[in-house]
């Protein structure tokens, strides 16, 4: 009996110990070590976010200038970059041989017209002889009909004098618009005619710039919904801004002009136009760039992204409670985020205290305390 008994009373020691063990384990594992985080309010707040998009730049008219004759290139009037106005000679084309054609029809017309004379004094005179009963009707009626053809020599050689000398004034090219001039492929000497497949030049009207962006298929379908149609989208979307390629910010601001109708098949986008004043020239015609949208949302909260845990597609927050205990909420976000911030746009209801810095680190249920509470317990141990 008493090997049993005491068989008996180890094994309950041993069970008792082991319960007390399992017992702190626990304890231990239930309460994660307290540590130090910044946390803020959630609250909302007026929020304005930039949108970048990809955008080239075009002039407002860029105008190709091809030659309307054939002919060896005389003279260049104008350097590349100038600034035009529209009229002004930028190009000659030999002259001669237009010059000649011009001269031959106007001899041919007054050819004509002497004929046209010759041909209305006979018709005169038959007609007269044929009143006195001296020539058949015959004869008057070809007289007449001789005036008639005289009549239509007349015109033929007016209309070939009025091409000749259109001619002679296609030879200078002049320019189709106020503008800049482009590059100037050809020089003197050159031949160039009206099928050539580079243009002599291209005039850009730089005084507005187009600029020509895209958005998604998405993207359009909530500023329809936003504004209520694409239209009423024009017309109420705020100035956009223009980001050049130096990184610097252009500083006219941009008013959307259009929207195509069309959605491209192969990249689901919509382009869009904006305009720009472009007063200094410092815009160029065949420069890209990225316009900047501006987007206001209202009664929003927002967190900072440091606030924010992610697991794949999700996102999650750190709650902390009454007793700064923190807990875990999902929340959603906008899709276009402010860098830094982050709008929530469900999981958070306003007056949370949430750990708003280094919230990858805090765990499930452990003990929160705030950065000014920290800072307060040296000086009150001191105080003591």
């Amino acid at each position: 009996m008493s090997m049993s008994y005491n068989m008996k009373t180890g094994f309950l020691a041993a069970m008792v110990g082991l319960a007390v063990l399992t017992s702190c384990g626990s304890k231990q594992q239930r309460q994660a070590p307290s540590a130090v985080y910044k946390t803020m309010k959630v609250a909302a707040k007026t929020v304005q976010l930039d949108t970048k998009y990809s955008a080239t730049i075009r002039g407002r008219q860029d105008i190709d200038v091809f030659p309307q004759v054939g002919g060896t290139l005389q003279k260049l009037c104008v350097t590349e970059g100038q600034t035009v106005k529209k009229g002004q000679t930028l190009f000659i084309i030999d002259q001669v041989p237009y010059q000649a054609a011009l001269n031959t029809a106007e001899a041919a017309l007054k050819a004509a017209e002497a004929q046209l004379a010759t041909a209305e004094l006979n018709y005169n005179s038959r007609k007269q002889l044929f009143e006195e009963r001296v020539v058949s009707e015959f004869d008057m009626q070809t007289a007449q009909n001789s005036m008639l053809s005289a009549k239509a020599a007349v015109a033929q050689a007016k209309a070939q004098v009025v091409n000749a000398r259109n001619s002679l004034s296609y030879t200078v090219v002049k320019s189709p618009s106020d503008g800049v001039v482009g590059t100037l492929p050809y020089r003197q000497g050159a031949l160039v005619g009206a099928s050539m497949p580079q243009p002599l030049t291209t005039v850009s009207d730089n005084s507005q710039m187009y600029v020509y962006f895209s958005l998604n298929e998405s993207e359009l379908l909530k500023l329809a919904r936003q504004y209520g149609s694409i239209d009423s989208a024009v017309v109420n979307m705020p100035p956009v801004r223009l980001l050049l390629v130096d990184g610097s910010e252009y500083e006219e601001l941009g008013k959307v002009e259009s929207v195509s109708g069309v959605v491209d098949r192969q990249t689901g986008s919509v382009q869009l136009r904006a305009v720009f004043n472009n007063p200094g020239k410092l815009l160029h015609s065949g420069s890209t760039g990225n316009v900047i949208i501006p987007a206001t949302y209202e009664n929003a909260f927002v967190v900072p992204a440091a606030a924010t845990v992610q697991t794949q597609d999700k996102f999650k927050v750190y709650i902390v409670d009454e007793k700064g205990i923190a807990h875990s909420q999902l929340i959603t976000i906008l899709e276009k985020d402010g860098g830094d911030e982050f709008i929530v746009t469900s999981g958070l209801s306003g007056g949370e205290e949430i750990v708003a810095e280094g919230a990858g680190m805090v765990k499930e249920g452990q003990d929160v305390k705030k950065l000014g509470q920290a800072q307060e317990q040296p000086q009150n141990t001191e105080n003591k």
